[in-house]
């Protein structure tokens, strides 16, 4: 097969296999072929350019890979089945930080502030209500590399030892969920 990058034809090989694991705060993760060649690198670029947010360890996928001086990379995603990924929720919860079990349905947050220096922020449902604390973690098991003063999300929350903590999170738009207001 052959791919054009940067107005050259680049040589690239059709590969399938299955997400070994994503980062979407490192920004890459690596892909088990089934033909037994070492892994491939999978990087957000070429996930985001495709149309895909995040990948799901255990997906399946099929790429297009170049082979680099330091191995295999992505170049295009053919197609990735979601079906046999491990959802973030199913996974070992991090012991970075705590963990909390949701108490809440699904409701739209908004976002008060977010530091990723500092890896936490706060969440709110407005005035007169308390806010709800969000750790980097919590955002990396979910998918979600960032987010902005503002932005609307969805999330599930529950108590934490300082208060009300986000349990899970997606982005705004995921799912229908009722307005906090």
């Amino acid at each position: 097969m052959s791919a054009r990058q940067d107005g050259a034809a680049v040589d690239t090989i059709e590969v399938a296999g299955t997400i070994k694991w994503f980062d979407a705060g490192k920004g890459f993760g690596f892909i088990v072929p089934d033909n037994g060649l070492a892994d491939i690198l999978l990087h957000v670029t070429c996930l985001r350019r495709d149309g895909y947010q995040t990948a799901y360890e255990g997906a399946r996928i099929v790429v297009e890979a170049l082979n680099r001086p330091g191995g295999l990379q992505a170049f295009r995603i053919v197609s990735m089945d979601e079906s046999t990924a491990r959802h973030p929720a199913q996974m070992p919860s991090p012991r970075t930080h705590v963990v909390v079990e949701p108490s809440s349905g699904m409701v739209r947050l908004e976002v008060k502030w977010f530091n990723r220096i500092r890896g936490f922020g706060f969440l709110s449902a407005g005035e007169g209500t308390p806010d709800v604390f969000v750790h980097m973690e919590t955002l990396r098991r979910f998918g979600i590399t960032e987010l902005r003063p503002g932005q609307f999300v969805l999330v599930r929350y529950g108590n934490g030892p300082k208060g009300l903590m986000v349990a899970e999170i997606r982005p705004d738009g995921w799912g229908d969920a009722p307005s906090s207001h």
